[in-house]
């Protein structure tokens, strides 16, 4: 099961050179110069220093609070890099990009920026965390089937007794452990992720009625309501800006 593909593939992800000052993702070398640690700060810039020599650092980009995994990541996240040889092997290659300042290396900086922020994702998803949202949710070995079945498939006809089922989980036990988990039910929670990936279709060019069929609304009329309610205006008024 792939817990953050279609996460990666929905929300463009930037990741590009930026003074210290301005990052939010900042590399840093042990007493032995060899890459020891990265810090991201997800709703802003890195508030604290890294401990040792400062190999590079960037900000990162990732559609902001409208990707609902930025949303449920702690403010700051550290990732140490000790017994993560395939992930100092990115951070010095970065830092080599950075510094040489060679033909086309913002784009390098970019690829390998995903390739890092996808091995700092399942860190945080090995660990674990207390705090309620979808990463939570991602981390729990039965809610993250049901997660994963809602981000793969969100214009299925999804039920909370197909949910639980794909949860493994009884009916009761899974509403009961999701809303927990999650901090909003299933059907909230499925009606909110339509509603992004709604978001991002329109913007692009996308039709009303097909979009709304795409994700499983009755009508393009009753779309468009949860539409405005989601978003504050109409789905044509974001298709013609």
């Amino acid at each position: 099961m792939d817990r953050l593909t279609t996460l990666v593939e929905r929300f463009h992800l930037t990741v590009q050179n930026a003074p210290l000052q301005e990052a939010n993702l900042i590399a840093s070398a042990g007493t032995d110069g060899l890459p020891a640690e990265v810090i991201f700060a997800s709703k802003g810039r890195c508030v604290s220093s890294c401990a040792g020599t400062v190999l590079f650092s960037a900000k990162v980009d990732w559609m902001g609070m409208s990707n609902p995994l930025m949303a449920s990541m702690p403010d700051q996240v550290q990732y140490n890099l000790q017994n993560e040889d395939d992930s100092r092997a990115l951070v010095r290659l970065m830092a080599e990009e950075t510094s040489a300042n060679r033909c086309g290396a913002q784009s390098v900086v970019n690829r390998l920026g995903e390739a890092l922020m996808v091995r700092l994702l399942r860190d945080q998803i090995a660990k674990g965390t207390t705090d309620v949202g979808l990463l939570a949710g991602l981390a729990d070995p039965r809610l993250s089937r049901a997660i994963v079945a809602m981000h793969d498939q969100p214009g299925r006809i999804w039920s909370n007794a197909d949910l639980s089922t794909e949860a493994g989980l009884s009916l009761s036990r899974f509403s009961e452990l999701f809303a927990k988990t999650i901090g909003e039910t299933p059907m909230g929670y499925l009606r909110r992720w339509r509603l992004i990936l709604a978001h991002q279709d329109i913007a692009r060019g996308d039709r009303v009625e097909a979009v709304a069929r795409r994700y499983a609304y009755a009508s393009p009329e009753s779309f468009s309501r949860a539409f405005r309610k989601a978003h504050g205006c109409a789905p044509t008024a974001l298709r013609f800006a």
